[in-house]
């Protein structure tokens, strides 16, 4: 079995834990997509808003190659508490996959204060079991930038792997999710999410 051929064996073995709401490291992202380019752009998201309540996902993912390995759907009980500007949230997700088999992953999330207080939207840190260190993101006009790793285990071993996870407001209810998932710096496939707010 050569590199490209294990990795993809990876990328479908673990593709019933690496989909979820994602994060990890720099807001920047790649140099032809940053957060920044979204600012102005409506509807506006407030994550404390959209993620509150019950949302429900409908997503799959797939390799390198395009091809879909595994499709599921999530159901999100949120919620947030706090004094403004410093809320924190829980989103406790319940994932089921077309294999039949099941997840639960939990988010503890923390809305870091404006940076001078001149933002209206803010940022945003986050932990969860299977999380390597603290998540971080950062919301702009429509958009949320997300990006994380991911400790998953393949064959008896814990892999990290890197999500940059990005995310749409359409409408009030409809928010558009796409993460892509890499190791070393290699593409390992896709994660795509349409989440509805009820």
């Amino acid at each position: 079995m050569n590199r490209r051929q294990a990795w993809t064996r990876m990328a479908a073995l673990s593709a019933g834990t690496v989909a979820g709401f994602s994060g990890l490291a720099s807001l920047s992202g790649c140099a032809s997509h940053q957060i920044a380019d979204h600012a102005g752009q409506l509807p506006v998201l407030d994550m404390r808003q959209y993620f509150n309540g019950v949302v429900d996902a409908y997503g799959l993912f797939t390799d390198r190659s395009g091809k879909v390995v595994k499709r599921f759907t999530v159901v999100m009980n949120c919620s947030w508490s706090g004094p403004s500007g410093k809320e924190q949230g829980v989103l406790d997700e319940d994932f089921l996959y077309s294999d039949g088999t099941k997840q639960k992953r939990i988010w503890h999330l923390q809305r870091e204060p404006a940076q001078g207080g001149k933002s209206l939207q803010g940022s945003y840190t986050g932990r969860a079991e299977d999380v390597v260190g603290v998540a971080t993101g950062q919301e702009q006009g429509n958009a949320f930038y997300w990006t994380y790793t991911l400790n998953l285990p393949i064959e008896g071993r814990i892999i990290e792997v890197q999500f940059d996870d990005w995310m749409y407001l359409m409408n009030d209810r409809v928010m558009l999710n796409r993460a892509t998932m890499s190791k070393w710096g290699v593409t390992l496939g896709e994660v795509t999410l349409s989440f509805l707010k009820r």
